[in-house]
C-alpha cells in the first residue's frame, strides 16, 4: 500500500524556508509509529530538514542532483525508482515535500493526514484532496494544549 502521511494546515500550508511551521509533539509520535520498520520516500530538501536519518526506517531519496549520495540513503531519481525499490507487499510512505505529494496523490491508496487549524504564510503545500477521488474513512480531533499551539485533527482518506 501507498501512503501519503503529512502534517498540512487549512490552507494546505506545509512549511516555509524547509521547516515546519508549527510544532505538534503528537503528530511527531503519530509519525514515529506509522512510518516505523517501514520505507519512506521523501524528496531531497525533505531529507535535508532532517539532522539525521530517521532510525529504522529505510530511506529512499528521489533526487536529479548527479553523486548525490548521502550516507544512510537510497537515492533513485524517480518516483517509479522509488516504488521499484520499496516492497510490495508493505506499507510505502511518501512523506514530502510538496513535489513528491504533487506525484504522489495520482498513486496514492491512502493519505494520513494531520489536519492543523489555522492559515499559515507558506512556500510549500500540499495537493488538493479531491473529494471525487478519496473519502474520509477516519477522523480524530485535538485541541490545544500546553504542548500543542493549534488545534488539529488526524484524518484519514482512502481512495475510492
Amino acid at each position: 500500500m501507498i501512503i501519503l502521511i503529512a502534517a498540512a494546515a487549512q490552507n494546505n500550508a506545509l512549511g516555509k524556508n524547509n521547516e515546519l511551521v508549527w510544532h505538534l509533539p503528537k503528530d511527531f509520535k503519530r509519525f514515529k509509529a506509522l512510518t516505523t520498520g517501514h520505507h519512506i520516500i521523501m524528496g531531497r530538501k525533505t531529507f535535508e530538514s532532517f539532522p539525521k536519518p530517521l532510525p529504522n526506517r529505510t530511506h529512499i531519496v528521489i533526487s536529479r542532483q548527479d553523486n548525490y549520495c548521502p550516507e544512510g540513503c537510497i537515492v533513485v531519481e524517480s518516483m517509479e525508482k522509488a516504488l521499484e525499490i520499496a516492497p510490495k507487499d508493505k506499507n510505502v510512505f511518501i512523506i514530502g515535500g510538496g513535489e513528491i505529494y504533487r506525484i504522489g496523490i495520482h498513486i496514492a491508496d491512502k493519505i494520513e493526514l494531520t489536519r492543523v487549524f489555522g492559515n499559515f504564510d507558506a512556500d510549500v503545500f500540499f495537493p488538493e484532496i479531491d473529494p471525487n477521488q478519496w473519502e474520509l474513512q477516519e477522523e480524530e480531533f485535538h485541541s490545544k494544549d500546553e504542548n500543542h499551539q493549534y488545534d488539529f485533527s488526524y484524518q484519514t482518506f482512502v481512495r475510492k
